[in-house]
């Protein structure tokens, strides 16, 4: 807990982490900023914030030991494969098999000791994974807000918070806007909390009533706040409590009672008998882990192998700016189909800028090309007297050029322009400012985008609130089902009072009954003539690529005071004066348009639900190719369903939304409630669907996806828990590099599952069918040895199979179709080859067998060759050893020929240019997987040629010429897997051509991985 030493039993409630002097709910804002040495407006700096980290430590709760050694030995001790083990081990000892039952023993004491450490290094990194899938606060450090793992939160840090973020530390309020929490976890308390930062209490005040005071851990249910941080980790109030809030892990099942709490005696049986089954489940490894994990039971070494592969791939994916929650979703992440997708940050790179603004009595502003986004000193402002109606595209540079003019000009005798001009920067949460390292910026990059426009006229939010003496009194954010927020505002001055107010412009536009048309004219009602311009000219705009919201404003006549909640809403925000439209730009991610086209070559349809204009969002849908650019190739109904608003999709019934010849591609206006629909239209279609949400709304849709998609940095905390991963750079590619981790780590397992189950099989039948090898005494005689048996699925198997759990991508992953989870990795091709190749592995095993013994030798099976070396069993014991080589190489070369499944060893790589050397390169890409397999050809050799270990413990001898057989076997080996395989592709290649799937263009790929389930779109 870092080098902070003052013991916890000398904590006072209330008090900061190094005691103030008096508790900061007792003290003002400014005296607690003062003592703890904090900024309220820039932060602490970077090399502070570490020097606090060290001395107080990092801001957690004490979760218990962590990852624990001795449990983990425990696992691997008690497991249903171990039992089997440990059995067969006495019974080797009951019947004098003491060879065997030594063998048996170190198998075991080296099953455990691998297994440990395994899961040892396994446990530490999903431990660290942990780690970065915790809450994140939103803190200001140097003056830059900052997204900040939770942990390292520190006492002096200023954290903003908003709806929906969970509370990081404790924190002393010193700006509260309609702010309330919920404290139940603390206080027991169901109703949310309203605070007061303003307030100042007693030092004695109960918990519960610290009003200036927001509690770590407790939740944030409407409003926005900041505070300066001075309680961290155990020495918050719920750090108090921790051991209390600690769960136990009950581990019995509960006796299923009556309302008056009475049970009857077999109530108490079934309770018994579940907990019973639930060891035994948990002891036999069929309840616990992952759906994939819980269909291993034996063998064991599976699921030691698979829980390997996810840990390497879920530390793959922290590289690739993926974290995963939820282990489930790995095996979901290859199945996906569908995206659906936000665009503002996710498809855009959440950079706004304000390039129009149009106000009707004065026409259109505009702002040149700027090289910082947040710096209004950068990029000239122009004015042209006409509305974006009537701007031509092409000449607007040029119209810019020309009307080059400076702020101050603009401003003179406007009144127009400062009407707007208040509303855009008082209507806005956002912070613009400069310091000596430049300008910063903190807020929604919608509202820093505005707020950095009104900054060019120097009105920003800060002057007009300090030097203009506008004060506000009220507010009421921004809601999703209103999409519009207002403020009231009052000029201390001359005590006049205003609603300002900025959102959608078709919402804002129904609320607005005045508008100013001329200049010096007073505003006149607005007609409905006039409201079909204000559109014309959002679409206008739109068709640019721009966000556009619209500013209305009002005078407000009525009585000021008491809180938020004794307005009414909806009579603030009518009868408004329509000021203008502002058209923001966000520019798409440069990765974004090839991540869309990856996504259709890979069979998946990216929707886009944004809450946007139709018209910036199907301008900015074309730019990175979610909608194709040639829809007259596409059917009339088809291309008349790609983009709908949501006001259109929210009236239609479910089973008109099935009769869809697809499902849109873009959404406009989008509410929580219109993805929540989207998603269970995709499910109706048997669709594996991803959603990405960042607010507490968006919730819903995330738990009902079957892939939920948090952004890391714009994400609220609520949207984060209900989420399966997290993108730590709130970017679309980084959704598509998860897709291919996923799929990667599916295509692994396969590999490394079909490899050892083909080699059971392989063993399976040479032992079955060698029954048939009978000596003089009528006992068959066995053409492996059960140590041999063992050896091969011990030590030759397993180090390979984890090398093929962390083989890198094949080059196709991403031009397959997604995968069947009902299938599961058994698929049809999976077991087909299992068989396959099972059975060649066998019927070489039993030719080199039969080779040695009949062909070569006399055919003298001798007597008593399963026991013991003798010469009459010197051939049989030959037969065997060349048998359990060929058996091993055939299990180490089987393991390089997994890497691809259906390409050639020899040509894994379909574009290389090294005809004949590419197959060096790629068994030498995965190391470990190299290794293993030489390891095995390696410790063949002692088994072979040591003696009493061949004959005494391996029942086989050293082998001379029958090392020609083994050569033949293999040469024979690798031609019937390669046959195999050339026989797949043909197949799957006309399987593929017949489907149409041969040259097709990747946007007619991505419709038509929807149209699968709808029709062929082709034939409509």
């Amino acid at each position: 807990m870092g080098k902070d030493e003052r013991k916890l039993e000398d904590h006072i409630s209330g008090q900061a982490n190094k005691p103030l002097s008096l508790p900061p709910h007792a003290l003002p804002y400014t005296t607690v900023a003062e003592e703890l040495e904090a900024n309220q407006e820039d932060g602490l700096t970077v090399q502070h914030a570490q020097a606090r980290l060290d001395e107080y430590g990092r801001n957690e709760l004490d979760d218990g030991p962590g990852v624990q050694p001795v449990k983990i030995l425990i696992r691997q001790v008690a497991n249903a494969m171990m039992l089997v083990l440990i059995l067969a081990m006495a019974v080797s000892f009951g019947i004098s098999s003491y060879i065997e039952g030594g063998v048996i023993t170190a198998v075991i004491i080296l099953n455990i000791i691998v297994g440990f450490f395994q899961e040892f290094n396994a446990e530490k990194t999903m431990d660290s994974l942990r780690s970065l899938s915790s809450p994140t606060a939103v803190a200001v450090r140097a003056g830059n807000t900052q997204v900040v793992p939770t942990a390292e939160i520190v006492p002096g840090d200023t954290v903003e918070l908003k709806t929906g973020d969970t509370v990081p530390a404790d924190l002393r309020l010193f700006e509260a806007m309609n702010f309330e929490t919920d404290e139940a976890l603390l206080t027991g308390e169901s109703l949310p909390v309203q605070k007061d930062a303003e307030a100042v209490f007693d030092a004695d005040t109960g918990v519960g009533d610290r009003l200036n005071v927001a509690f770590s851990s407790s939740t944030v249910t409407k409003g926005r706040a900041r505070g300066i941080v001075f309680a961290t980790g155990m020495r918050t109030e719920i750090g108090t409590i921790a051991a209390a809030l600690r769960a136990t892990g009950k581990i019995t099942r509960a006796v299923k009672r009556k309302p008056d709490g009475s049970a009857k005696p077999h109530r108490y049986a079934q309770a018994w008998g579940l907990t019973a089954g639930d060891f035994i489940g948990h002891f036999l490894g069929v309840n616990v882990g992952t759906p994939l994990q819980r269909k291993f039971m034996i063998p064991a070494c599976l699921v030691v192998v698979l829980t390997i592969t996810m840990a390497a791939g879920t530390k793959r994916m922290v590289q690739r700016h993926v974290i995963v929650r939820k282990l489930d979703s790995l095996e979901a992440l290859g199945a996906v189909t569908d995206i659906c997708s936000d665009k503002t940050g996710t498809l855009t790179q959440g950079k706004m800028v304000a390039k129009r603004a149009w106000i009707p009595s004065m026409g259109t502003y505009s702002v040149g090309t700027s090289t910082d986004p947040i710096d209004p000193t950068k990029g000239s402002l122009s004015h042209i007297g006409m509305p974006p109606t009537e701007l031509k595209v092409n000449s607007e540079s040029e119209d810019e050029e020309k009307n080059v003019t400076s702020y101050q000009e603009l401003l003179k005798h406007n009144v127009p322009l400062h009407d707007y001009l208040n509303v855009a920067s008082l209507a806005n949460l956002a912070h613009v400012h400069e310091t000596e390292d430049g300008w910063k910026a903190r807020g929604d990059p919608t509202e820093i985008a505005i707020q950095v426009f009104v900054s060019r006229f120097g009105r920003n939010r800060e002057r007009l609130t300090q030097e203009e003496s506008w004060s506000q009194v009220a507010e009421f954010p921004f809601d999703s089902s209103v999409k519009k927020m207002s403020v009231i505002f009052v000029n201390k001055a001359n005590k006049e009072k205003f609603v300002f107010t900025k959102g959608a412009v078709e919402r804002i536009i129904g609320s607005c009954s005045r508008v100013r048309l001329e200049r010096n004219a007073e505003p006149t009602e607005i007609s409905e003539e006039f409201r079909n311009r204000i559109l014309d000219n959002m679409e206008a705009l739109a068709a640019q690529g721009l966000r556009v919201l619209a500013l209305a404003s009002k005078a407000y006549l009525g009585d000021i005071g008491g809180n938020d909640t004794s307005y009414d809403r909806e009579t603030i925000e009518n009868d408004l004066t329509f000021q203008g439209l502002i058209g923001l730009y966000d520019p798409p991610r440069v990765e974004s348009a090839g991540a869309v086209k990856e996504c259709h070559e890979a069979g998946i349809t990216v929707h886009m639900l944004t809450g946007d204009h139709p018209g910036t969002a199907k301008a900015i849908a074309a730019q990175v190719g979610i909608i194709p650019s040639r829809t007259k190739a596409i059917a009339k109904d088809v291309a008349n369903s790609m983009v709908t608003q949501a006001s259109d999709f929210d009236k239609l019934t479910d089973e008109e939304i099935d009769n869809l010849p697809v499902l849109p591609l873009v959404i406009a206006r989008c509410s929580p409630n219109t993805k929540v629909r989207m998603i269970d239209a995709l499910h109706r279609r048997k669709r594996f669907a991803a959603m990405t949400g960042d607010g507490v709304n968006d919730s819903p849709s995330l738990k009902r996806a079957d892939v939920g998609i948090a952004m890391g940095q714009a994400g609220s905390d609520v949207a984060k828990d209900a989420s399966d991963i997290v993108l730590t750079d709130d970017n679309f590619a980084s959704i598509l590099n998860a897709i291919e981790e996923g799929r990667r780590m599916f295509d692994n397992i396969q590999k490394f599952v079909l490899h050892l189950l083909s080699e059971n099989i392989a063993q399976a039948c040479t032992l079955l069918i060698g029954l048939a090898f009978k000596d003089a005494s009528g006992l068959s005689v066995f053409p492996l040895a059960p140590v041999e048996i063992l050896w091969v699925i011990m030590i030759t198997s397993g180090m390979p199979d984890m090398g093929l759990g962390v083989e890198k991508a094949a080059p196709d992953i991403m031009a397959r179709p997604p995968q069947s989870l009902k299938k599961g990795i058994f698929t049809i091709e999976i077991m087909v080859d299992m068989l396959v190749y099972g059975l060649w592995m066998a019927a070489l095993c039993l030719a080199s067998f039969s080779l040695v013994l009949f062909g070569f030798g006399d055919g003298s099976l001798g007597s008593n060759c399963n026991d013991s070396y003798s010469e009459e069993c010197d051939t049989v014991f030959r037969a065997r050893a060349t048998t359990f080589v060929s058996l091993t190489w055939f299990a180490l070369f089987l393991a390089w020929e997994m890497v691809n499944m259906r390409r050639s060893f020899f040509r894994m790589q379909p574009h290389s240019k090294k005809y004949f050397t590419q197959w060096m390169y790629d068994v030498w890409s995965n190391q470990f997987l190299f290794w293993a397999v030489i390891a095995g050809f390696i410790t063949i050799f002692p088994t072979l040629y040591i003696p009493v270990i061949n004959h005494d413990v391996f029942k086989h001898t050293g082998i001379t010429w029958e090392w020609g057989v083994v050569f033949v076997e293999a040469i024979l080996f690798f031609c019937g897997i390669e046959s195999w395989k050339w026989a797949k592709r043909v197949y799957f290649r006309r399987k593929a051509s017949q489907q149409g799937r041969k040259g097709d263009n990747l946007e007619s790929t991505g419709f038509r991985s929807e149209g699968r389930e709808d029709g062929d779109l082709e034939k409509q």
